[in-house]
């Protein structure tokens, strides 16, 4: 069984007809997963005009929770209190939390604890049996948000909370990330870059080409997690067979090596070739077969427990149509 945690209040956030992240990126996949008959509740934004062309799943159901809005102790495990606070002050006063790419409103710093709790939500299910693996469909994303630092349409860190969440609550020593958004998880590096019990791999646009600029394959982590950071930049360009090669040769003998007890991916869905922020050139079927490439390794090492949070995607066909697969090869 496969959980999907989701909810309409995540498009509270993205407000407003010029704020870069609109809520209709929520919208279209809550009408992704309903048209493809992944979930039988009713569509909460009946009034959305979006036609996927996707045919019904037989037999493919998806378990639906919902997010709950944590302690905001929670924050404290990856964030520092100097940040916390500068983003509770900036969303009271509608403000923007780097350098125009980040805008918030009085509301931001409510859904984001929420689209933490999401993530926690997801990780829960999973530590708990109620899921074998589950999907964490909430905004705003969290991949590019450093400790002490809000970044990248980003203000909390979903991904990093939830995996020392689980560090902490449940006992787990080993986790490994995977992140394929487009860009680097710049964010998710800062966190446990020093740290030989995460293992992060981050496959990512060449950061001479896109955002943040950071990623290089030099970039190995520090101390102690020296070896546990792996960056794979791609070419603009490159597409499934170039990412589906890297997953066999290098993703999953990091894996298999480092022998994690859970698998976390960052699925970001803007390395789509439809997708207008990057130049990478993914099909829906390659993002299917590079999550069944990591199912299988979880399968072989995490008793098949995988925990998928949702990050970039910026074209709404594609996104939709990419989540379902991504979801699909999970189950």
């Amino acid at each position: 069984m496969v959980g999907f945690v989701s909810s309409p209040r995540f498009v509270e956030h993205e407000t407003g007809p010029y704020h870069p992240e609109r809520p209709d990126r929520i919208r279209a996949i809550h009408r992704a997963v309903r048209q493809a008959g992944l979930i039988d509740s009713p569509d909460p934004f009946p009034q959305f005009k979006l036609d996927l062309g996707l045919k019904p799943q037989r037999n493919v159901k998806l378990l639906e929770l919902e997010p709950y809005a944590p302690d905001p102790q929670v924050l404290r495990l990856v964030h520092t209190d100097e940040l916390i606070r500068f983003v509770q002050h900036m969303c009271r006063v509608s403000g923007v939390l780097d350098q125009g790419d980040t805008p918030v409103t009085p509301v931001s710093y409510e859904i984001a604890l929420l689209s933490v709790g999401s993530a926690l939500r997801a990780a829960d299910a999973v530590m708990k049996d109620q899921a074998r693996r589950a999907f964490s469909a909430a905004r705003p994303p969290g991949h590019h948000a450093e400790p002490d630092r809000s970044m990248g349409f980003c203000l909390f860190n979903n991904i990093a909370i939830a995996a020392r969440y689980v560090q902490r609550t449940y006992g787990v020593e080993k986790i490994a990330i995977v992140d394929f958004d487009v860009h680097h998880g710049n964010g998710t590096q800062a966190a446990f870059e020093d740290d030989p019990s995460v293992l992060f791999i981050s496959l990512h646009q060449d950061p001479r080409t896109c955002y943040p600029g950071s990623g290089h394959e030099w970039e190995i982590g520090t101390g102690r997690g020296r070896g546990f950071t792996v960056n794979i930049p791609f070419s603009p360009g490159s597409d499934d067979d170039d990412y589906l090669k890297v997953i066999d040769a290098r993703v999953v003998p990091e894996i298999d090596e480092f022998r994690p007890q859970l698998l976390m991916i960052s699925a970001g869905f803007d390395a789509h070739r439809e997708d207008p922020l990057a130049n990478i050139a993914l099909s829906d079927e390659g993002f299917e077969l590079m999550t069944r490439a990591l199912v299988a390794a979880a399968d072989h090492h995490c008793r098949g427990r995988v925990v998928s949070i949702l990050e970039g995607g910026y074209n709404l066909h594609a996104l939709g149509r990419s989540v379902v697969r991504h979801l699909i090869a999970m189950t």
